[in-house]
């Protein structure tokens, strides 16, 4: 009898020997690979490294929908990309995600890759309509109510993935379930940012375990720090400077300029979680550089990932209180 195994507490977290690096590319990734015949909806598909994967999907002939919130910019940076529709939704509204997948159901199509691209990072504190902060809100709580709002569609497609970017940044902080809407505590926008990817890795976890007898497989990944994306628009010079981003002047310092990845490679590890054939069998993992990730160590910010981010039961309780705070039962049968 086959035994199922689960990444609870990271037990998966060891890599593949994948043969790709820090410095593997999107292209590199899916070289060999056909997905002619098969459907993907990326969100966040029209700029930076979600217009990548949108592109380099198409191009290996999947038919890619991209919801977007502004359709002219997204109409302006997709025209050239075959393969390719575009359809309204915000993040940050609930009934747009519930109109945008409601159409997409009433196409009657299967959905074989479902790529939870689209984030902030580091804003200012701002709510939703439910009084949601909006790191938690797009980051997260969006994610959870697309993809249960989709299930359908994966099911249908009998043999689905379920790729959500989240980001080292989880390292910044575990999920506050006392606070995380910040009503107690003085906002901090990167614990903001950081539990909000926490959520990413806890709900890609409990997903895939509950998700596999469906023949659908869960991955969370870190893309890696990018250059070039428009992710840390809003965030103060002050605070680039405390993270040691930037000198006194706001110019990039050359060691971190040289660290930073491509939009290209950046794109990576989340085509190699979508397509990569040896992760067939496995999933609830955390991945980066197009490998399975190790458990981090104990010191901040180092590569791998956080055990507390894959711990069952606050992935068991995330889930429960992701249901309550989005108004959605996601049952998942």
């Amino acid at each position: 009898m086959k035994m199922t195994k689960n990444n609870y507490q990271g037990s998966l977290q060891t890599p593949t020997g994948s043969g790709f690096n820090a410095v593997s590319t999107a292209e590199d990734v899916i070289k060999g690979i056909d997905l002619a015949g098969k459907i993907a909806i990326v969100t966040g598909g029209n700029t930076g490294i979600g217009l990548e994967t949108t592109r380099v999907l198409a191009e290996a002939g999947a038919k890619v929908i991209v919801p977007a919130r502004d359709m002219e910019k997204a109409m302006t940076n997709l025209w050239a990309i075959p393969n390719v529709e575009i359809e309204p939704m915000d993040l940050m509204d609930p009934g747009s995600i519930d109109a945008f997948a409601e159409k997409f159901l009433a196409s009657g199509r299967p959905l074989n890759l479902l790529i939870n691209n689209a984030g902030i990072m580091w804003v200012p504190l701002r709510r939703d309509s439910r009084g949601i902060e909006s790191q938690l809100a797009t980051n997260y709580l969006a994610q959870f109510q697309l993809t249960a709002r989709l299930w359908p569609a994966l099911r249908k497609a009998n043999g689905a993935r379920v790729v959500n970017v989240s980001s080292q940044g989880h390292q910044f902080a575990p999920f506050d379930f006392d606070d995380p809407n910040f009503h107690q505590r003085e906002y901090e926008t990167l614990s903001g940012y950081g539990q909000s990817k926490t959520a990413v890795n806890l709900f890609s976890l409990e997903l895939d375990n509950r998700a596999k007898p469906f023949n659908i497989r869960v991955y969370s990944l870190n893309p890696g720090s990018i250059g070039g994306t428009e992710l840390g628009r809003e965030a103060p010079l002050e605070l680039f400077q405390k993270m040691g981003f930037c000198d006194a002047e706001g110019s990039i310092l050359p060691e971190v300029l040289a660290s930073l990845k491509t939009i290209p490679q950046g794109a990576a590890t989340t085509i190699w979680c979508a397509t990569s054939r040896s992760l067939e069998n496995i999933g609830g993992v955390y991945c980066e550089d197009a490998d399975i990730a190790r458990l981090a160590s104990d010191t901040p910010m180092s590569n791998g990932v956080k055990a507390y981010s894959l711990d069952e039961s606050s992935a068991k309780r995330l889930w429960v209180l992701s249901e309550e705070m989005t108004g959605i039962t996601f049952d998942v049968e």
